[in-house]
């Protein structure tokens, strides 16, 4: 698992270290791209993670569900994590605001042109950062989390390390984010050891993808 965030780090660089041409010079990909079979791929990526996960700690006697924890047995249930995911959003903007402040300028080759356009696409998109939300935060703080715990005996060290990890992983971004999501990632790790559950994490993080990607463009 940490060969294959290694490799879409060395993905992410060479996009970034790639010098484009003509108006889309500054831009990691063209400004005609398709970016409805990129989202795709990127969902089946996410979703070939989540089933060695499951093949892993199946294979531990583990179910999924265990990592995910606390399932919704009422409305009253899931009412409760989104109740939580909405003050914890508050938090992660602000966080994500102060960061972006204290980074200054950014020199990163821009992913505007990643951010859906079409129609089509705001729909994939909005399917994509639901497919994050789940899978990302199983294979994060649900499976990477709980490992680096193990190997270091503290949650404090497991909750730095797979930030980290989360954060190379968005290395197409640039430097300057990478730090960024990084400390965001230990923020969600942080959210789910307190609430021992994923589901806050999920319903957050994918609200935070539609709205930066798409939603909070609308809006302005």
């Amino acid at each position: 698992m940490l060969l294959i965030q290694l490799g879409l780090m060395a993905i992410g660089v060479s996009a970034q270290n790639r010098a484009g041409s003509g108006s889309d010079s500054n831009s990691v990909v063209p400004q005609d791209r398709n970016a409805v079979p990129l989202y795709f791929s990127i969902m089946v990526l996410e979703g070939g993670l989540v089933v060695l996960v499951r093949r892993g700690v199946n294979a531990q006697g583990i179910r999924l569900a265990d990592l995910v924890g606390c399932g919704w047995r009422t409305w009253k249930d899931a009412g409760r994590d989104v109740a939580l995911a909405v003050p914890f959003l508050l938090v992660w903007f602000w966080v994500a605001r102060l960061l972006h402040r204290i980074g200054g300028p950014d020199q990163a080759k821009s992913i505007g042109n990643l951010l859906p356009q079409s129609t089509s696409e705001v729909v994939m998109w909005i399917a994509l950062s639901i497919s994050a939300g789940v899978c990302e935060e199983i294979v994060f703080r649900g499976y990477f989390q709980r490992q680096f715990a193990a190997y270091t005996n503290s949650m404090i060290a497991a909750v730095v390390l797979q930030g980290v990890v989360f954060g190379l992983g968005h290395s197409y971004q640039g430097l300057k984010h990478v730090v960024i999501i990084s400390v965001l990632g230990m923020l969600y790790g942080w959210f789910a050891a307190w609430r021992r559950s994923l589901r806050p994490n999920m319903i957050a993080h994918a609200w935070t993808d539609i709205w930066s990607g798409w939603l909070s463009g609308v809006l302005r």
